[in-house]
């Protein structure tokens, strides 16, 4: 079979849904609208948690650092789908293949370990209450968040290495419409074992690890919400945690349906249908989830436009 080192790949071709062309000019409007959605709401998120001064606590610090991977993430795949599913240069550079992965990879990792840090959160609001500002102070959620940062990109280091240095047959086309490992893996000309072993264990780190214990973590909210004497409190703690759990099942379910399943019980047309819904909708849903069920954000928003009302009149 001919090779190719990696110098004379020049880049790559992104078939995306081409069998399916005028799939693709639906997918396009529908991804640039979510695309829009994904910017206002992350970025409205953002804007919320730095300038109001009530939402200046942890969790908030949490959800703006939520929001702002999400930017990442959809910037980090979206722009190029758009470009391909539009003209018919679907190509995409070796370099820039690199970059995509590598950002991709390490995006997730952190939202991974995100979302378990915010059920931590979570559980020291509802069980320890009285202190929770002493055991969520604010170096510690400086730490955490730099800990699931380091965490993911220090994982995508590794990924991207041993995947990209694999030896490449000259085929030259990719089956999906961003650079991901397991489409990547079937391009190597040598036996790719060692990685699909590889690729499962941080799988399940990253997935089985942090779900267990968001999972520890509501266990002990609900306990302690079903001990409450008070509807009040219990409507309360519910609210507060509902957001965050949702958020949770949305994404750890289309995770562990892309990764910890074998790839002989779904089409590749359905991984790449469940890696839009990861790359794209989810980021949307979002701000969504935390903004219609908040009330701490929706009159963070209130106040804004009134402010920002006011300036005008003035």
């Amino acid at each position: 079979m001919e090779r190719a080192n990696h110098s004379s790949f020049a880049g790559f071709t992104l078939l995306g849904f081409s069998s399916r062309p005028q799939l693709e000019a639906v997918l396009f409007l529908v991804i640039l609208v979510f695309y829009f959605l994904s910017l206002l709401g992350n970025s409205t998120i953002m804007l919320l948690s730095l300038m109001d001064p009530r939402l200046h606590t942890p969790m908030y610090f949490f959800l703006s650092n939520l929001s702002f991977m999400d930017l990442c993430l959809t910037t980090c795949t979206v722009p190029q789908t758009l470009v391909n599913f539009r003209g018919k240069d679907k190509t995409i550079s070796y370099g820039g293949c690199v970059a995509q992965l590598f950002i991709a990879l390490g995006l997730g990792g952190v939202e991974c370990v995100l979302l378990s840090v915010m059920a931590y959160d979570r559980y020291a609001a509802v069980c320890r209450p009285l202190h929770y500002m002493a055991v969520m102070h604010p170096q510690l959620c400086l730490r955490l968040v730099v800990t699931a940062w380091l965490t993911g990109f220090g994982n995508s280091v590794v990924q991207t290495a041993m995947t990209m240095t694999l030896p490449l047959c000259g085929k030259n086309q990719l089956d999906h419409f961003f650079c991901e490992v397991p489409v990547m893996l079937k391009l190597a000309c040598t036996d790719t074992s060692i990685n699909e072993a590889e690729l499962f264990a941080v799988s399940v780190f990253f997935l089985v690890v942090p779900l267990s214990l968001i999972l520890v973590s509501y266990g002990h909210i609900a306990h302690t919400v079903l001990r409450m004497k008070s509807a009040q409190g219990r409507r309360k703690a519910f609210g507060t945690c509902g957001s965050h759990l949702l958020v949770v099942i949305i994404f750890f379910g289309t995770l562990i349906s892309m990764y910890l399943q074998p790839p002989s019980s779904y089409s590749q047309d359905v991984n790449k249908s469940i890696a839009l819904f990861y790359t794209l909708v989810t980021p949307v849903l979002n701000p969504l989830i935390y903004t219609l069920r908040n009330k701490e954000v929706k009159g963070a928003l209130r106040r804004l436009v009134r402010r920002t009302a006011d300036s005008r009149e003035s």
